[in-house]
């Protein structure tokens, strides 16, 4: 663990840093004509793919202005930016793409993009309703640039059969606790492992905001493209890999690879770590074989104190020139943000609504009624309780998470 500590050290100052241009949508909008067409990127697959496409089939159908969006699935957010990559502006290939949290530097320093706020102040739509947690995380010198879309966090799983075997109750609210009670799963539970942790940069950055501390300067990319690391400095990373490797070496939490969530769902793990939008998937994979519980995110240790980050993705709306099709692009980012489009999809996927009104929506309330468990994703997004306080989010690019999975899978 020594070793692969210092290579991490070593190799996650490599960043890459462009300088930011600007990009200005038209003032005026034009009409938009029926049968305008427009091409959509994204990287919804599974059950996730199958309610984005209900979503765009409906809003085919039943916009007024005959407009019709061309749903193409990229594979993943990593293929969707490399495409965009090797197209041009003015000529993107698409007009809107959806572009997960760790692209948002990228494509604001880009060039390629309309910047959402330009949609939004030529529309003159009323932001309100949208959640300020996660606008504030696309948002920089008080310009939105992309529409929140999917949004989750992460937070544990838990195999509520095999706690109630084992005769625990309370559930571990960090690493230190889950080792604590991991020999209890294990020998009275029926548990396999204790949890199944999946190799995936995403939950170290987690880990670190729980210690209210960045991963990167310049405010984590926020105030500029970040340059170097700070968890070498400031004592995070060795705080994370000293817990993790407690769980490693008790035999609770072994080496399963970039995916956790396979030993959960087939009864092996008691636990695993994983985003709001696995829980429909999940829900799916078990079948009832067991009950799944859900709660907070663990800190590193009892003593940790902060929140986490948004994860999931935005909609970007890209620059190709075309007065037509941004208003159309428009059209159906508002419709996906309305509160009957995000009451179903939260209801579909577990990521969680974008827009406060969906509450209100019957989807929504029958849904929790049925599924109780999507309750944690909302408690954590609206602040509903104690120390669950959202921390500036990363905006430096991918290399850096892509190091730390490169560090633990070597």
């Amino acid at each position: 663990m020594k070793r692969k500590l210092a290579v991490l050290l070593t190799a996650a100052t490599v960043f890459s840093a462009v300088l930011p241009t600007t990009c200005m949508a038209a003032e005026n909008k034009a009409d938009i004509p029926e049968g305008t067409t427009i091409t959509f990127w994204h990287a919804m697959g599974g059950v996730n793919g199958e309610a984005l496409d209900y979503l765009v089939n409906k809003f085919n159908e039943e916009n007024e202005y005959g407009i019709t969006v061309d749903s193409q699935y990229q594979g993943s957010y990593d293929d969707a930016i490399n495409k965009l990559k090797s197209a041009q502006l003015g000529n993107m290939g698409a007009d809107l793409v959806q572009v997960y949290d760790i692209g948002t530097r990228f494509m604001i320093d880009s060039g390629w993009v309309v910047p959402m706020q330009d949609l939004i102040d030529a529309a003159g739509f009323d932001t309100s309703d949208l959640e300020p947690n996660v606008l504030a995380y696309y948002t920089v010198d008080n310009k939105l640039y992309s529409m929140p879309f999917n949004s989750s966090t992460p937070i544990l799983y838990y195999n509520k059969d095999m706690f109630e075997k084992a005769g625990i109750e309370e559930i571990p609210t960090s690493l230190e606790g889950i080792l604590n009670i991991s020999d209890q799963l294990m020998s009275q539970g029926g548990a396999g492992e204790a949890i199944s942790i999946g190799i995936y940069g995403w939950f170290v950055e987690q880990w670190l905001c729980k210690q209210g501390l960045n991963f990167a300067d310049k405010g984590n990319g926020r105030e500029a493209a970040a340059t170097a690391v700070e968890f070498d400095s400031n004592g995070g990373m060795l705080n994370i890999l000293n817990e993790w490797n407690k769980l490693y070496e008790a035999g609770a939490a072994p080496n399963v690879g970039s995916d956790g969530g396979v030993d959960f769902t087939a009864g092996k793990a008691a636990m695993t770590l994983g985003s709001t939008a696995s829980l429909k998937q999940y829900l799916e994979d078990v079948n009832g074989s067991f009950e799944i519980g859900t709660a907070y995110y663990p800190s590193v240790t009892d003593g940790d104190e902060g929140g986490v980050s948004i994860g999931g993705a935005s909609l970007w709306a890209l620059n190709n020139e075309d007065e037509v099709k941004e208003a159309a692009v428009w059209k159906f980012v508002e419709f996906l943000v309305s509160p009957e489009s995000q009451a179903y999809w939260n209801s579909q996927t577990g990521y969680f609504p974008v827009n406060t009104k969906a509450q209100d929506e019957d989807v929504f309330k029958e849904n929790i009624a049925k599924y109780p468990q999507f309750q944690t994703a909302l408690d954590k997004a609206y602040r509903k309780v104690k120390n669950t306080i959202y921390i500036p989010g990363f905006r430096k690019g991918k290399a850096p998470r892509k190091i730390v999975e490169g560090m633990y899978g070597a």
